[in-house]
Formats: C-alpha cells, structure tokens, sequence
C-alpha cells in the first residue's frame, strides 16, 4: 500500500510511476536511490543519531534527508514491499581486510526475488554498485567498476552466506548471511556506531553520493570524485558557505532541518577535526 509517506520518497528519487514489480525497475529504483539520496552521519556528528525504524528511515528520506546503510537499505526495503517487490534484509558487515569471512551487524544487506532471479540490492554502502547484482558467482563490471561475487560456507558464525569483493570501494569486502534478518538485529551495532567515540562514524563526517560515472566523497573537509577513467580529483572546502552549498548541490542534501546553531556546530567540529588530521601529518 502506497502511503503520503511512500508517495514523497518516490518524489525525492524521481519516480512518477513505479509499475509493477519487475527486474527493469529494480533496477531504475536502486539507481534513483543512489542519484539523489546521499549516505551520511550528519546527525551523529551534530549528537543527536536517529533511531532506525524503517518507518521513520523513510519519511526521513521524503524529507529530504539521509542516513547510513540501516537508515537507507531499512527505507527502501520498506518502499519495495509497498511496491510488492519479494525483499529481505540480511545480517552483514563491511571489511578493509579483503580475506574476512567476518559478518559483524555492522552493515544492513538486502536481496530481492523478482522476474525469476535474486538480486543482491545495496544503497546503503556509500560508494555501492550502481545497480543490483545477481545474487550467483560471477565477476560483473559497471561502468569501469569490478565487482565479485562468491558464495561462502561457512561464514564466521552461523550459517552460509554472500560476499562481495571490489578494490574499487573503500571498503572492499562486504560479506552477509543467507538468513533472514530483522530491524532489530541491528540495534545494538547501531547504538555503538553512532554513539561510540571509538566509531568511525562519531570520529569523522562522511557523505557519498553514487552515479553512472562513479562517486562524490566528502570526508570532512575533503571533497573527492572518484571515476575509473579519470581517476580520483579531491580539493578542500575552506568556508561553512562552500561545505554548506556542497551538501546542497553535490549530495542533493535539504539542509532545512539544521538550525543556525546547527550549522555553526557541525562546521566547528568538522573544521577541529581536520585541523587535528593535518596536526597528524596524515594529511
């Protein structure tokens, strides 16, 4: 069932008519997803982390807004069963180590039956495949970006499942099991990565905004564009007004929900936090 809810995502990905369930919409509906709706931990770096209730994940996401993979693989898996596509979430987790068979909770994964085939569906990655991948072994390439697919059994833990590997994303393995999973198998990762000072996600503001071409990444005050043709380009944002007019533009991010105190907050500690890389001489 369509609700005003659903009806203002598809506005915000730009869908007029979704159809019927079928592997060309799956297909128009994951791109859409990444186009215009950015991966990112504002609220967490401005303290204030939202829950992750696909219900509310979603209406997030009519307003304009975004999240991380619970907030944005939750939501949409939410707007595919309203669309009557066959979805389940999975239990998986995210790795630099390419040889991990670790799945820690730490990533939400979706697969999806439609027209015969299962998919694995992913817009919650920050720099994902551009469109679904089948859910078989396999090499796949999309525009100039490798992905592998590889059944593993066993996993660490219980059960057989999926990995995908890529050296073309910053993280390059990314495992799930096959068993279904529910919201709330997620909560106690989610609560440690967004309130955690050890988390990544507390330590350093990141965005990611996906299309055909490859990938806006913007990690505090580094902004980069990643293609497999041109290469990686990055430069630094040195004023609130150009960070501010970068999520607007380049990570299609409404900005309306930041106060003035907000928006002050937010810049100081990301402009702290990159004086402090610089200090490091990592920079």
């Amino acid at each position: 069932m369509i609700t005003d809810t659903f009806d203002g995502y598809l506005r915000r990905l730009g869908v007029i008519d979704p159809g019927a369930p079928s592997a060309e919409g799956l297909f128009a509906l994951q791109r859409a997803h990444l186009e215009r709706v950015s991966y990112d931990n504002i609220d967490i770096q401005l303290g204030r982390p939202p829950g992750i209730d696909p219900g509310a994940a979603a209406r997030r996401i009519a307003a304009g807004l975004g999240g991380y993979c619970y907030h944005l693989n939750g939501a949409f898996a939410l707007l595919l069963d309203a669309l009557g596509y066959d979805v389940s979430l999975h239990v998986g987790g995210v790795y630099r180590d390419a040889g991990s068979r670790e799945v820690s909770g730490g990533h939400l994964a979706l697969t999806v039956r439609v027209d015969g085939e299962a998919y694995w569906v992913d817009t919650g990655l920050g720099d994902s495949p551009y469109e679904p991948l089948p859910l078989r072994e396999g090499t796949y390439e999309q525009g100039g970006f490798r992905y592998v697919m590889r059944r593993l059994e066993p996993l660490e833990g219980e059960g057989p499942g999926w990995s995908m590997l890529s050296s073309d994303m910053h993280m390059p393995r990314m495992n799930f099991r096959d068993a279904p999973a529910r919201t709330s198998d997620f909560q106690a990762m989610h609560t440690w990565l967004s309130t955690s000072a050890d988390s990544p996600f507390v330590r350093t503001l990141a965005l990611f905004r996906r299309d055909a071409r490859g990938t806006d990444v913007l990690r505090g005050r580094v902004l980069s564009r990643v293609e497999p043709v041109k290469g990686t380009t990055e430069r630094e944002l040195t004023t609130p007004e150009e960070f501010y007019e970068t999520l607007a533009t380049v990570f299609r991010r409404h900005n309306d929900d930041l106060t003035h105190e907000d928006r002050t907050a937010l810049w100081e500690r990301v402009d702290g936090a990159h004086a402090a890389w610089l200090a490091s001489g990592k920079g």
